[in-house]
């Protein structure tokens, strides 16, 4: 299995308008089917009056497990479309769920293809794309004179801190690609003099920026 795929982060919505039809994109990270399909029960209940809520996904990290639905379209004028976009951009773990209100004409299938495909990529366009890889997870833990120092070692390699605590020791976890480990474990050591200790709390598969 890939041990870094790319894939959007979070979710987000793109909506436009096409021959008085509303077009609503929406689009998600989704780790496997049941996921998957639950985001499309999602979209598709937030919208029972519209007329489609067509939408593809491919749901794994190599690519194998790819779903599409037409909802009621002609036959490949939405769900492939979708998709393809999606394989086009290289994501995976990525659903796009894709909601039609009917505004009364008719755009035909070179048309709906068009608008099925445009509104995916709009959407992914819109989305935060990041690299989901391994990720080790970190307790950093110094004195509170070494608490600025080591602010200023994660901010330089881009490091967030997801918390911290303050007690007679502060206290930051924080998470880097697992490739990075032994690297930030000596860096960190030497910046701080030794002064740190630095315990590998966890394993997990999260997104990191796409960087420059």
């Amino acid at each position: 299995m890939p041990e870094i795929i790319r894939s959007v982060r979070g979710r987000a919505t793109q909506e436009k308008v096409i021959e008085r039809s509303r077009f609503i994109a929406c689009c998600a990270h989704v780790s496997g089917e049941a996921e998957a399909k639950a985001f499309v029960a999602e979209i598709a209940g937030m919208h029972p009056a519209a007329t489609h809520n067509c939408y593809a996904f491919v749901a794994d990290r190599t690519g194998a497990l790819q779903r599409f639905s037409d909802d009621g379209e002609p036959q490949g004028t939405a769900g492939m479309p979708i998709l393809e976009v999606i394989k086009s951009k290289g994501l995976y773990e990525t659903a796009v769920v894709v909601t039609r209100y009917f505004g009364g004409v008719k755009l035909g299938a070179g048309g709906l293809v068009r608008a099925y495909a445009s509104s995916c990529a709009e959407v992914l366009d819109a989305a935060e794309i990041c690299l989901w890889q391994s990720a080790a997870k970190f307790a950093v833990t110094v004195d509170y004179p070494q608490a600025d120092a080591a602010l200023r070692f994660f901010a330089a390699r881009g490091l967030t801190v997801a918390d911290a605590e303050y007690a007679a020791e502060v206290r930051y976890t924080l998470s880097m690609p697992a490739t990075e480990r032994e690297t930030f474990v000596r860096a960190l050591t030497d910046a701080l003099n030794g002064r740190v200790k630095i315990e590998k709390t966890g394993e997990a598969f999260e997104p990191f920026p796409l960087g420059e």
